[in-house]
């Protein structure tokens, strides 16, 4: 992207209370200072429970963002519970065909797998409003560097391997509870070679044991060629243990690459995953 570029805005998921409105002016503000132009989605705000529109009329208006030449790219800064009830309104056909970038986490994992499973086109896990947030000077600098530019920073992240030393492959997943509202549907994204990203904001032990269950029932670990976790953001704040990496070794085998980040996920100081595209981590490096 260059500068006077316009970018899309929407929330395809939860809609925004109201009083984050002037969270919002600042998120406006700072985007226009980057010298892009934003263009807000018209269901941004919540209007009951959490509804913000029709799933009809949220999957329009983000086909019409795909299909305007002028956005290059789509922020979601949505999060919460309803994304996935859009997936039938969308037409993969013309996304695969696009160019333009979708940028979403946590509920939009639903919306950035099934791009990836209907179309084999990428799209990224990131908030764009930590542009605002407390690692701000930070943010500002990676998406300067990054998305305005050619460098790497906001894809580059520092991990460790629990289990063995190296993994390839296609990553996909994203926050682990999310990407399990695929399991079942055409949106679920082929598994096999695959390097499968999980992180997490809520949930403690007893939830983390549910969705590794179903994974592990479904076959999941025995098809990836490796689990990359993020952040678990509640469990490593209040310290809870098992930890997420002693519970995910009940579900694998001991040959099974697994290793830990602790850039990417809900933190306000997150780092980028791009889902649908190749990675290669070792310890050589």
């Amino acid at each position: 992207m260059n500068r006077n570029d316009k970018i899309g805005i929407v929330s395809c998921s939860n809609g925004q209370l109201l009083s984050y409105r002037n969270k919002l002016e600042k998120l406006d503000a700072r985007i226009k200072d980057l010298g892009l132009i934003p263009v807000w989605g018209n269901y941004i705000y919540e209007l009951e429970n959490g509804i913000n529109g029709s799933p009809k009329a949220k999957a329009k208006e983000l086909m019409q963002l795909f299909q305007d030449e002028n956005v290059k790219a789509i922020f979601d800064i949505s999060g919460g519970d309803i994304a996935n009830e859009i997936l039938p309104y969308l037409d993969y056909k013309i996304i695969s065909g696009t160019k333009t970038k979708f940028y979403g986490y946590s509920d939009l994992t639903t919306i950035i797998n099934a791009i990836y499973a209907k179309t084999n086109k990428s799209s990224v896990l990131y908030q764009i409003r930590n542009l605002i947030q407390s690692d701000s000077d930070n943010q500002v600098k990676y998406f300067k560097n990054s998305i305005l530019g050619n460098e790497f920073d906001l894809y580059n992240f520092s991990y460790s391997f629990i289990q063995q030393s190296e993994m390839r492959g296609v990553v996909v997943g994203g926050n682990i509870r999310c990407l399990l509202k695929l399991a079942g549907t055409e949106y679920w994204p082929d598994m096999h070679d695959k390097i499968l990203f999980l992180e997490s904001y809520g949930g403690l032990v007893p939830q983390m044991i549910t969705y590794l269950s179903q994974l592990k029932q479904m076959n999941v670990f025995d098809q990836v060629t490796g689990v990359l976790l993020g952040t678990f953001t509640k469990m490593q704040k209040a310290k809870y243990r098992p930890t997420i990496q002693e519970l995910l070794k009940n579900y694998v085998t001991d040959d099974l690459p697994i290793a830990f980040t602790n850039e990417i996920g809900h933190g306000s100081d997150s780092k980028a995953m791009i889902i649908g595209k190749e990675y290669h981590l070792t310890t050589n490096t």
